[in-house]
């Protein structure tokens, strides 16, 4: 017989009888007035890589809401609620000049901030009306080139966060940003990855899977020393978690290796290459809506790197394999899209090595709860002098 509470199956393993599978909504599911929505509208977002953003209007879908970004004559970029405040067309369509976006339909103009600067067809092009009609709009800002937008309360809009192994480039060095899927497992051709954002986020607190699908699973897909089973401690740091990682390596040296989670869907992964220090990148896992997230990453990189994919074994990218390869060589895009569009949390069986799963889940609610109750969550700052937060993550060997 089927355990109703766990929704596990019979000691025979019969699958016929289970429960519905479901997930849990209150993690996941990010559209307006939802828990998770609400607490993720408290923080900024990265949007869209900065020199992408142009006068051509673009797109966006972020936390379930379609918008359209774009940069005014004036290199001042936008994101305003698409249809047109007038008949409802689309701004996409729109034209962009020196003040702003104006309406392929009647020629309304909007600036950035959604003020209705013109109306052809009205009588002194709408003068003593448009004052009082407004384009819905987000505010921007721009950092480590990227888009941001705050997406929230206006009354509890925070600073937007910096990050202090970012915020020092030498004369050599430039600031680099993706928002391709490529620490996704897949790569600078695929931006949006169809699973829930929860799915690959809590993934950064699970050491465990990184011998098995990122070495011994199907070969070596970073260094060959990430096959050392770590010994691992969690712990709560800054506005979400960390793990170390010890490993003693086969030439004698000893590493700890620092990985954060931090709040809203923050992840700093130190160097695939084991190189020592902090790592120069931070990445955000942004929803794009319930069953679809895209990666964003800003970095500090030397001026002459590319940003170009290095191919893979047999001279393809990620997204130019064959059905067939992937199985053969699955990594991180497998193994969380294969957790469907939403995981079943229902049907996980969780050991002790998902501690950092538990851990992280639990903090995210009991945050979720803070801005159900009326406060601020974790990480939301609205002091300048405290914006920057001190990185902890990296690779570090001990003496």
């Amino acid at each position: 017989m089927l355990d109703k509470a766990t929704s596990q199956p019979s000691p025979d393993g019969i699958a016929y009888g289970r429960a519905p599978q479901h997930h849990n909504p209150v993690w996941t599911e990010v559209g307006p007035g939802t828990p998770c929505g609400e607490f993720m509208r408290r923080y900024w977002h990265p949007v869209a890589v900065a020199e992408k953003v142009t006068t051509t209007p673009q797109n966006v879908r972020i936390l379930g809401e379609d918008l359209i970004v774009f940069r005014d004559g004036k290199g001042r970029p936008g994101l305003l609620y698409p249809r047109c405040m007038h008949r409802g067309t689309t701004l996409y369509y729109g034209k962009v000049e020196e003040q702003g976006i104006r309406c392929c339909y009647h020629g309304w103009l909007f600036d950035v901030e959604g003020h209705c600067l013109d109306q052809p067809c009205e009588p002194n092009q709408g003068e003593g009306h448009r004052e009082k009609v407004r384009q819905p709009w987000y505010p921007v800002e721009e950092l480590y080139g990227l888009i941001w937008a705050y997406m929230g309360p206006p009354e509890k809009k925070p600073v937007l966060t910096r990050w202090d192994n970012l915020e020092t480039v030498g004369p050599d060095e430039k600031y680099y940003a993706t928002g391709a899927s490529i620490g996704a497992g897949g790569d600078d051709l695929v931006e949006i990855v169809p699973c829930n954002w929860l799915q690959d986020w809590e993934n950064i607190m699970d050491p465990f899977h990184v011998p098995i699908l990122h070495t011994t699973f199907s070969g070596v897909q970073f260094v060959p020393e990430m096959g050392v089973m770590p010994e691992v401690t969690f712990h709560y740091a800054d506005h979400g978690m960390k793990y170390v990682a010890y490993r003693k390596l086969d030439d004698g040296r000893e590493m700890d290796r620092v990985t954060q989670a931090l709040f809203p869907h923050v992840r700093i992964v130190p160097a695939i290459d084991l190189s020592p220090g902090a790592p120069r990148s931070v990445g955000w896992v942004v929803p794009v809506d319930d069953t679809n997230f895209r990666l964003f990453h800003a970095m500090v990189v030397p001026k002459d790197y590319s940003g170009r994919m290095p191919r893979l074994a047999g001279g393809k990218r990620w997204s130019e394999r064959t059905e067939q390869e992937h199985r053969d060589f699955p990594g991180d895009w497998e193994a969380q899209v294969g957790q469907g569009p939403i995981s079943f949390h229902s049907e996980e069986n969780l050991g002790t090595s998902d501690i950092g799963i538990v851990r992280l889940r639990r903090f995210l609610q009991e945050q979720i709860k803070v801005v159900q109750d009326g406060g601020d969550p974790a990480g939301v700052e609205f002091d300048p002098a405290k914006a920057v937060v001190k990185v902890q993550a990296g690779n570090f060997y001990r003496a």
